[in-house]
């Protein structure tokens, strides 16, 4: 983070710091915090660090992360500025998407959730890399399909429908495009969540059109790798070759949701994108279990459609 942009953020949070950590300079606290996130340090190097307690290391870590998550939550933008999001897509031809819907791994220690336990997040992605919404610290017992369905976000959309109300999107064929998220086949297909197609048996083939949507699915869903990927370059607390530990685990959740907000802030600081890291899903992604749901008849016109228009646009190119 650049002296720019730290300004910028301690700006921003030094009230609530204050009044948080009276004992500790606010811009002391936050970089303390920030450091930690970081680097994955311990408490005891960043006291030593930073001249501070360990108690205090510790005191302001937690702080930082509860005022980033409870000041900065604008930065996910779903609910703020979908159009931009709709824009963003569209000029990579994807019409009318507001997100791509994706989810990541957390190793942790301990044995509560059995021997290879992580926790999930489940994460909305714009096209340039942004998190639009996080729901972070579903245990792996659980299926996709039932995070999603637990999340914020499902709910906004299925139960008050709050979101996804923008104007549909007409093709060149007079198809009408409502506003959707393009998301994994983990999940249902739904007619405000399209997923690639599969195939019912090993011999089927796919038509030119399923070829031209699942290849342009294909490269949408690379968003949410990409992002995972930089978030958890940029911020080793997250990374790979860390395992949580048991009585941690609790706090993980919203250290996740720190770094995601801050990982948006630095895009709006224009600040360079690190190098993306593979991450656990990428990984493990030839293993996902396609979702076996009962079939949305209205999903699957609304993605033979969007079929349809990038098999035009293949053309064209």
């Amino acid at each position: 983070m650049s002296q720019p942009s730290f300004s910028q953020l301690l700006d921003q949070l030094s009230p609530f710091l204050r009044s948080a950590l009276p004992q500790i300079a606010p811009d002391c606290a936050l970089a303390a915090a920030i450091f930690r996130l970081a680097h994955g340090a311990s408490y005891a190097a960043v006291a030593r660090r930073f001249g501070i307690s360990l108690a205090e290391s510790c005191r302001a870590f937690f702080a930082v992360c509860k005022v980033v998550t409870n000041k900065l939550g604008y930065l996910f933008e779903l609910r703020t500025d979908s159009d931009r999001v709709v824009v963003g897509f569209g000029w990579s031809s994807v019409p009318n998407c507001v997100g791509v819907l994706g989810l990541d791994k957390f190793a942790i220690e301990s044995k509560i959730l059995g021997e290879d336990g992580f926790l999930m997040v489940q994460a909305l992605v714009d096209s340039e890399g942004r998190f639009l919404d996080v729901s972070a610290g579903w245990p792996s017992t659980l299926k996709p399909e039932t995070v999603l369905r637990q999340s914020k976000l499902f709910l906004e959309v299925e139960e008050s429908r709050e979101l996804l109300q923008g104007p549909s999107f007409k093709l060149s064929d007079g198809s009408l495009i409502p506003q959707y998220v393009l998301g994994d086949s983990c999940y249902p297909l739904l007619p405000w969540l399209l997923t690639p197609y599969n195939r019912v048996n090993e011999e089927d083939s796919f038509g030119s059109a399923e070829r031209a949507f699942n290849c342009a699915h294909a490269r949408a869903m690379g968003l949410v790798g990409d992002a995972f990927g930089r978030l958890r370059v940029r911020w080793q607390i997250l990374s790979d070759l860390r395992k949580w530990k048991g009585e941690c685990v609790e706090y993980l959740p919203y250290v996740i949701v720190t770094c995601c907000l801050l990982h948006n802030f630095l895009i709006k600081c224009n600040e360079p994108m690190p190098v993306k890291e593979v991450t656990i899903v990428e990984k493990e992604r030839a293993d996902d279990v396609a979702s076996d749901g009962v079939v949305d008849e209205n999903a699957m016109r609304i993605r033979d459609a969007l079929a349809m228009h990038f098999s035009r646009e293949s053309l064209r190119g």
